[in-house]
């Protein structure tokens, strides 16, 4: 999903979406099947979108820059795109650029027919391979990681594209979901830790993959079960479904911040609702970190189910002190610092007869750089608030992912830099507090984070990267050759 490289640094406040993918073969209408589908991922990536489809003989694609309804909403649209069979890809680009040669499905035609893919995550040796790619001849059209994929594939020396497929996720790190069209059929697959989330459904004869359950239940699809760690599903024209086991059976380590704050609440992660998982995290988070105050307020909408469950272990009053406009473009994609700003005033608003006067705590999903966060604060100042404590229901952020999602370079993050009471006297607050790491473990149905192997991937907040980092690896020992400092790429 991402592109060119991990180190790059973007300007928000905030940790960026993944993206999101789609795929359905044996429907009529697959392409509006696929459209509606990305409507329900479109928090996923509002970068961008593309659906490919194909119709028997051969592959139609469609992509465009922006949200699902400014590409797909109309009858034209959806006509253009043929076929029983279509994939399709939300996107939120991390460092390689916003152009339209990055829009996914990326499609190639190889020896043995057309190819198309969708991927959610980041391949963390893509640079390598790459240019391993390119010393071999290989001609890329795009940025993207995706991309590598590809040309595996098309170099790999397997008989069937299925094992050529398998062949060229051997030799890929990282974390990835991936929906895969060829004239043979669908596949999907998920990397062997499980890290990116896929989930599969029916409606009817059709058969269905999204990378959240939300978006079954929008197209009316009936959720048959998650794809596993490392399990690539084959399906054909005729409705057989064949799994294999390529890569062995690791212990899983989904990425816990799908429970945190990227999923859609009303979906279901790891056999647990979103919902009620982040309601949990408020819970733990009232027991471990309580404080005397009058209100609990959400910073909408993230924080929104937290602070419920803050709210109704401490028995301090839920209220809506911060309203939300739906319709401001999220602070993070602005591209200056002005505009940014102004974009926090604009896309949040205190509710200055619940605040003022009263001792407010309020949560949120995390703190990143910080900045927003303060603004936030002030604003509860400026509303009238006696006191303003700050509770964030995950632990400190203090490490950067390179599964795709788009933290900003540790040096940028706040709790890289400071400790809790720096980031307190920074952010201007009367208290801070994170929830623990094991509270988020309770949170989520678990005994504690250290009680055996950790059962997710946690290393935006523990530095516990489950897989090799072979691209971050190389760029460490290039700068420590050149003399560059250590924390400018971690």
């Amino acid at each position: 999903m991402t592109n060119n490289h991990p180190f790059h640094d973007e300007n928000g406040d905030s940790l960026h979406e993944e993206c999101g993918v789609f795929g359905v073969i044996g429907a009529d209408d697959a392409a509006a099947i696929t459209a509606l589908g990305l409507h329900a991922l479109q928090h996923r990536g509002q970068e961008a979108v593309g659906i490919c489809s194909y119709n028997g003989s051969e592959f139609t694609a469609r992509r465009g820059l922006g949200h699902v309804a400014a590409n797909f909403s109309t009858e034209e649209a959806i006509a253009e795109l043929p076929g029983h069979m279509a994939a399709g890809h939300v996107r939120y680009s991390t460092t390689g650029g916003s152009g339209l040669r990055n829009v996914q499905p990326l499609y190639a035609e190889l020896a043995s027919g057309g190819f198309a893919v969708s991927h959610n995550g980041n391949i963390s040796n893509a640079m390598t391979l790459r240019q391993e790619l390119v010393q071999k001849g290989a001609i890329f059209q795009s940025t993207s990681d995706t991309e590598v994929i590809i040309h595996l594939v098309a170099t790999s020396r397997y008989p069937t594209m299925l094992d050529r497929l398998i062949d060229a996720l051997r030799l890929v790190e990282g974390a990835y979901a991936l929906v895969v069209m060829t004239p043979r059929g669908m596949a999907a697959c998920r990397d062997p830790l499980g890290i990116r989330p896929l989930v599969m459904g029916r409606m009817g004869d059709a058969v269905i993959f999204a990378s959240e359950t939300v978006a079954l239940d929008v197209v009316g699809a009936e959720f048959e079960r998650e794809v596993e760690p490392g399990e690539l599903l084959e399906i054909d024209f005729d409705g057989t479904i064949r799994s294999h086991r390529p890569f062995g059976n690791p212990a899983p380590r989904p990425c816990i911040f799908e429970h945190v704050y990227f999923s859609r609440p009303d979906s279901y992660f790891a056999g647990q609702s979103v919902y009620e998982a982040r309601k949990a995290i408020g819970a733990e988070l009232a027991r471990e970190k309580p404080v005397e105050a009058d209100i609990v307020v959400p910073v909408p909408d993230s924080g929104v189910p937290a602070a419920i469950g803050y709210a109704q272990e401490s028995g301090v009053p839920f209220e809506l002190g911060i309203i939300r406009s739906h319709y401001v473009g999220r602070t993070f994609i602005q591209p200056s610092d002005s505009a940014r700003n102004a974009g926090v005033k604009r896309k949040h608003n205190a509710n200055r007869v619940l605040v003022e006067g009263k001792r407010v705590v309020l949560i949120d999903d995390s703190i990143v750089r910080g900045t927003t966060s303060l603004k936030i604060v002030q604003m509860m100042r400026d509303a009238g608030a006696k006191e303003v404590h700050f509770r964030v229901a995950s632990p400190p952020t203090n490490h950067s992912c390179f599964y795709g999602v788009d933290t900003p370079e540790r040096s940028k993050l706040l709790a890289a830099r400071m400790d809790i009471d720096a980031m307190c006297e920074f952010i201007q607050a009367d208290s801070l507090a994170f929830v623990s790491i094991d509270g988020l473990y309770r949170a989520v149905g678990r005994k504690g984070r250290d009680s055996g192997c950790p059962q997710y991937c946690d290393a935006c907040f523990t530095g516990d990267y489950p897989t090799s980092l072979t691209d971050l690896q190389r760029k460490r020992h290039a700068d420590d050759q050149l003399g560059l400092p250590m924390g400018k790429v971690a």
